[in-house]
């Protein structure tokens, strides 16, 4: 059967905008605060779980899944992340904190994982002539999960209770998430779209793009000064972003007075400025270089966790909010390119999977820090002077990043006249 490369696409947003739902944790915060009297960090703490598993499963698993195929890896996905939201329900339903960590944090959370690499690799060899795009696509779909599940999930709150929510979305993710399975495969080996191979000499030869700064493996990369610089920088911008997503509709309601179907309104469009910021950020880096996006991220996201404690005003505090989770978004789509200008093509999903440990150490920072505090102070305000603390020092270490790249270019510039 011949396959249409747009719905490879479509099936691959399917599977991301399923998993992408995790971002509309939010919601659930409070109704099981008040209903089975868990407090903020123990509710929290799942969140934390499911995201650590994420990032642990995506960095460990990626080899299997190129060894598995797209069509099995995702399948199970979606049963994994499915049994993970109807285990929770089941949980809820027994009052059970521990197995709701079980089925919500760990067996959703290597659903979530096996999810979100599933479909890249795949996407990048149906579009040899638009990698951006169809990259940017899937992990858009995964940043915009939440504007869909947000408000579909609190109006089932309200509607059926917490326990069949958890199942009610839990079966129909199901579904999303199989059907997008059954039709994703590789194309034939050596397959191209038709036309891209009419591109004349004259493009070809406008197409001059920057060299590498390097030719690296995995276990080379991890040796370099470099890949932890970027490990740092990746680490402080999640934290920042994944800390907002885990207690924003809380947040909102006890910061500037939103109601609860404002709050949950806000979360769904956080998951839009997620979106488009994976793909907008994106194209930017391609213009202005990515070690110069990065610094614009942390300047721009320290004077804004600086401004929103003196935020009593909810379309200025809701505005902060959408920036910082478009940069969010934005860190994310721009580390696979970032990846190649620093350590080449060589083993890049390997070290993409290796820098994604910054994402299941920020799943269990963020959250956790904005909790803790929280059920302390009874207020959001010291969190925010922690995480512009924290970005002074991430714009700290963009700098040290650039003269690190100078520095490489250097080094490659004299080696290549001495040889000359």
């Amino acid at each position: 059967m011949k396959k249409n490369r747009w719905l490879i696409a479509l099936s691959a947003i399917a599977i991301h905008l399923s998993i992408g739902s995790t971002y509309a944790y939010s919601v659930f915060k409070n109704p099981m605060s008040d209903s089975l009297g868990w407090n903020s960090k123990e509710v929290t703490l799942s969140f934390t779980i499911a995201i650590m598993f994420l990032g642990l499963s995506a960095a460990t698993l990626g080899k299997y899944v190129e060894k598995w195929g797209p069509r099995k890896s995702a399948t199970l996905a979606a049963i994994l992340f499915s049994a993970g939201l109807l285990g929770a329900g089941l949980a809820i339903q027994m009052e059970s904190l521990i197995l709701y960590y079980l089925t919500y944090g760990v067996i959703g959370g290597i659903g979530l994982g096996l999810g979100y690499i599933s479909p890249v690799s795949t996407l990048v060899k149906w579009f040899p002539d638009r990698r951006g795009l169809a990259t940017g696509m899937a992990v858009m779909g995964f940043g915009a999960g939440s504007l869909i599940a947000s408000p579909v999930a609190a109006s089932l709150i309200q509607s059926v209770g917490l326990s069949k929510t958890f199942l009610i979305l839990g079966g129909s993710y199901l579904v999303l998430m199989l059907a997008g399975a059954s039709y994703i495969v590789r194309p034939p080996e050596g397959w191209m779209p038709k036309g891209m191979t009419e591109v004349s000499d004259t493009k070809k030869k406008k197409r001059k793009a920057k060299a590498d700064l390097s030719q690296l493996t995995a276990n080379e990369a991890v040796k370099t000064k470099r890949f932890w610089l970027l490990w740092i920088m990746m680490f402080i911008n999640i934290s920042s972003g994944i800390m907002l997503i885990s207690v924003a509709s809380p947040m909102a309601q006890e910061k500037v007075g939103m109601s609860v179907v404002a709050a949950a309104s806000m979360v769904g469009i956080m998951g839009l400025f997620n979106g488009l910021g994976r793909i907008g950020w994106a194209s930017i880096s391609d213009y202005l270089g990515r070690s110069n996006v990065f610094s614009i991220f942390f300047a721009v996201q320290m004077v804004l966790f600086l401004l929103l404690p003196m935020t009593s005003n909810p379309i200025l505090f809701q505005i902060y909010i959408f920036i910082i989770l478009s940069i969010y978004g934005g860190g994310f789509s721009s580390l696979p390119a970032f990846i190649g200008d620093l350590f080449g093509t060589k083993q890049l999903g390997a070290i993409h999977g290796y820098l994604l440990t910054a994402w299941s150490c920020a799943g269990v920072f963020g959250p956790m820090i904005v909790a803790t505090i929280n059920d302390a102070t009874q207020s959001y305000n010291a969190t925010f002077y922690i995480f512009a603390i924290l970005l002074v020092v991430a714009f700290a270490t963009s700098i040290i990043m650039r003269l690190n790249i100078k520095s490489i270019e250097k080094e490659a510039l004299k080696a290549t006249k001495s040889v000359a």
